[in-house]
């Protein structure tokens, strides 16, 4: 039985919450598109079923901040919103929960949580919300008159299809995008990349068009680049060019031939002052009717299976979904799955060496 101080709130998603003292939460999300998506899709329900206030507040990643107030002992964040690589690290460091021994809601058939999601998706301290793409977009504005960019390679290629290029100023993605455009096959990127040769032919692939390269930092930014001509072609995640191509009507299209695929997960800083209301915060995110949610307003993909079965038209403007989610089986092109323990192992190294590339 759970005890609550005010009264006893079950759901249909088959779990109750325990939590309704607690009076707020502060969510750290990627801000833009999917922020949003987030609060509309399941936040804030959970605020109104339950009472907490959700603060919002928007990072750009990484563990600087989180180990800031961990080791401080003055964490002020609750829940966070965060990538793969960044689970593992923080994980390790003790600076987010472990979630391995915790109950979640089951889909609403009765199948048990574990078997709804999809294989190995869930980490030891993270819960996986969303299944996203890097890949590349272009404005088919700069190519009137010639023809149009389809694959990888002519990301790379300036002579048949010039124009500067946006790239995020980060070494993963990129890395593994000029071995794929290389010649290296899916399936060998990483181990490719391991090894100092690896490295170096990525690199050299990069020299091809690094004085056209305009760096982002930020996700908003790629979209914006297009719309401006600043950029023919960007790296981009795919939730934020669909936004920039529905709701605003841009004309970008997509390439989905050499799309890295990654999860986006949901934790609790290590410490959280509201941490049993932080739970259940992810346990609501991450029930079907809580990423059914999400999914039908940007395209990023569940990550059980009997959410993608909600998943129709996009809420706010009626466009059928299915042609701009990731990974779904009739989508042409390569596809490559982020290796977040390598980027875990790596990433340091190679956040050095791109440093070290861009200031030659």
């Amino acid at each position: 039985m759970i005890y609550v101080r005010d009264l006893l709130v079950c759901f249909s998603i088959v779990f109750c919450l325990n939590s309704l003292g607690e009076d707020s939460l502060t969510v750290v999300n990627f801000g833009g598109s999917y922020a949003k998506a987030c609060q509309e899709g399941f936040e804030h329900d959970f605020s109104k079923e339950t009472g907490v206030r959700i603060d919002n507040e928007v990072y750009n990643g990484g563990l600087a901040q989180m180990r800031a107030q961990v080791e401080s002992n003055s964490v002020f964040w609750d829940v966070i919103y965060i990538e793969g690589k960044d689970v593992l690290m923080a994980c390790d460091e003790g600076i987010i929960e472990p979630i391995d021994d915790m109950e979640f809601p089951p889909a609403p058939d009765g199948t048990p949580w574990e078997e709804d999601f999809l294989p190995n998706v869930n980490l030891d301290c993270g819960i996986a919300q969303v299944l996203y793409a890097t890949y590349i977009a272009y404005d088919p504005r700069q190519f009137e008159g010639r023809q149009e960019p389809s694959k990888l390679e002519h990301f790379f290629d300036l002579e048949n299809f010039p124009g500067r290029r946006g790239v995020s100023r980060r070494a993963e993605v990129v890395l593994e995008m000029a071995l794929m455009a290389d010649g290296v096959a899916t399936e060998d990127v990483y181990d490719v990349l391991s090894q100092e040769s690896g490295v170096a032919r990525a690199f050299a692939k990069l020299d091809t068009i690094k004085d056209s390269i305009v760096w982002w930092e930020a996700g908003a930014q790629p979209p914006q680049m297009l719309a401006d001509g600043e950029v023919s072609m960007t790296i981009a995640w795919n939730g934020r060019i669909f936004n920039a191509q529905v709701l605003e009507k841009q004309p970008f299209k997509d390439i989905w031939d050499g799309q890295v695929l990654d999860i986006g997960y949901i934790a609790v800083l290590a410490g959280s002052p509201n941490k049993d209301t932080a739970i259940d915060f992810i346990k609501y995110g991450s029930s079907t009717k809580g990423m059914a949610g999400v999914a039908n307003r940007i395209a990023y993909s569940p990550t059980r299976r009997s959410a993608l079965a909600l998943v129709d038209k996009h809420i706010p403007t009626g466009v059928p979904m299915h042609d701009y989610m990731p990974n779904r089986p009739d989508q042409p092109g390569r596809k490559l799955w982020m290796d977040n323990e390598f980027w875990a192992d790596n990433l340091d190294d190679l956040y050095e060496r791109l440093s070290a590339w861009l200031s030659n």
